[in-house]
């Protein structure tokens, strides 16, 4: 049984007013990054950026350059994005530039090619069993199907199988007259020489794009922008523009627009 002072110390108890906020330890683990608080700066400062930057894919480099016109400058850096291109194969260097941005988009090993120069005798099929790859992947990377037509050029394009030999290597961005589209190529036994260096100059000349842009609007029976514009949107791949273009014409004739 309880006194009457005793519940006038409970009710004073419940009644007293907190002490000081010095003596409170405000732990809050939910905090919100905006731009009304302090956090938000940190998110666009250039140099922060980077460091966060520099371990995103292509794809979430993409992503982030659509949040804000700070991201986008950070993750549109020609740098940036070559450093993700890159990343994923432990390639040493890329020397090039593409004719389009959109080249970066994608660094599947689809994206790369060794650069093997033909030698008498040599045959497709004695090149796939090397190079422990299909046939048909060499013939349709290089567009032929005949072997004979191999015998009047410098080189083949050989597909990639084994991604091992991008570790450490140095890959060229190049332009193919006869693949016909623009591929980063490995030279296995080093750097281009003159003569190769010679040819490649010629084939990413304006004289090769004009032959590609050429070979576009004759097949897809159009004109001189249209062919660019579809050459620049599939980043140089004539095939791919093809497939586009004829996606594109299928929806059109769909909904009778043309």
């Amino acid at each position: 049984m309880s006194c009457c002072c005793d519940q006038n110390d409970d009710e004073s108890t419940l009644t007293t007013p907190l002490s000081s906020t010095s003596n409170l330890i405000v732990t809050d683990t939910n905090v919100t990054i905006s731009p009304m608080n302090s956090n938000f700066a940190a998110l666009t400062c250039g140099d922060t950026l980077r460091l966060i930057f520099e371990k995103l894919s292509l794809a979430d480099l993409a992503r982030a350059s659509c949040v804000c016109k700070a991201w986008n400058a950070v993750a549109s850096d020609d740098e940036m994005v070559m450093e993700a291109f890159m990343a994923p194969w432990k390639l040493l260097e890329v020397v090039g530039k593409p004719s389009s941005r959109s080249f970066w988009r994608d660094n599947g090993i689809g994206k790369f090619a060794i650069s093997h120069r033909i030698l008498r005798g040599e045959s497709i099929a004695s090149l796939a069993v090397k190079y422990s790859v299909q046939v048909m992947d060499i013939k349709r990377l290089n567009n032929t199907m005949s072997e004979h037509g191999i015998y009047s050029r410098e080189r083949l394009l050989i597909p990639i199988s084994n991604p091992d030999v991008l570790i450490n290597g140095t890959c060229y961005i190049e332009l193919d007259t006869y693949a016909k589209r623009e591929v980063a190529v490995l030279y296995l036994d080093g750097n281009p020489d003159k003569k190769t260096g010679t040819l490649l100059n010629r084939m990413t000349s304006d004289r090769g794009k004009r032959r590609v842009i050429d070979s576009l609007k004759r097949s897809m029976q159009v004109d001189d922008g249209t062919a660019q514009y579809y050459l620049s949107i599939s980043g140089g791949d004539p095939r791919l523009a093809l497939s586009q273009f004829s996606s594109d014409l299928r929806w059109e004739r769909q909904r009778g627009l043309a």
